[in-house]
């Protein structure tokens, strides 16, 4: 009877440094903490489907005519409208708010004409700046190419699966490249294009 206490203290020296092994680690070493994740992609204002035949239908059909030289008519696939930031993102006012359009269309004059586009318009201008082959889908890499200017090739040349002809070096839009080290979208409105 008299060795039951001493059992029970015996017992509970044990139990005890035990318990404390498996309590959660909540010491602030640089090695327990959780670095912060990458803002995961987003379609931030959600996009819409401009109606035929208004301004912001008619807009971006024109920026793909003007830009590959096919006159159209077009027949649009799908067209979604959608704003965001710049990529990368910035605090410049007149760089928060940027336009784009994707759009996925034929030309029942030209077979050949078919694709997958990316039309921007900021304060500054507005035109192509992505395309895709038209069979592709969402947005991945390196199905989108971009075109940056060079003035050691100035003339539009046709490149295999793209639609039209396109002057500048061609780059992987998703990634960058041509010397562009960010991506051709921000992570804000990368799932604009889900679905696509």
């Amino acid at each position: 009877m008299q060795n039951e206490p001493v059992m029970r203290r015996f017992w509970l020296v044990l139990i005890v440094p035990v318990l404390a092994a498996c309590a959660p680690h909540t010491a602030g070493t640089s090695a327990d903490t959780t670095p912060t994740p990458a803002t995961p992609p987003s379609c931030v204002n959600a996009y819409s489907s401009p109606p035929p035949g208004s301004a912001n239908y008619t807009f971006p059909l024109h920026q793909i005519s003007v830009a590959s030289g096919e006159p159209g008519p077009f027949h649009v696939v799908n067209m979604r409208y959608f704003v965001g930031p710049e990529s990368p993102p910035t605090d410049k006012g007149y760089l928060i708010d940027i336009e784009r359009w994707y759009v996925k269309l034929t030309t029942p004059g030209d077979p050949a004409f078919k694709g997958r586009f990316l039309v921007e318009r900021r304060d500054f201008g507005s035109g192509v700046s992505a395309v895709a082959p038209f069979s592709t889908h969402g947005w991945l890499s390196p199905d989108w190419s971009g075109f940056q200017w060079n003035s050691a090739a100035p003339n539009p040349k046709a490149y295999p699966g793209l639609p039209g002809k396109w002057p500048g070096i061609k780059y992987d839009f998703v990634n960058g490249g041509a010397g562009l080290t960010i991506p051709g979208l921000p992570a804000a409105v990368v799932r604009c294009l889900d679905g696509t």
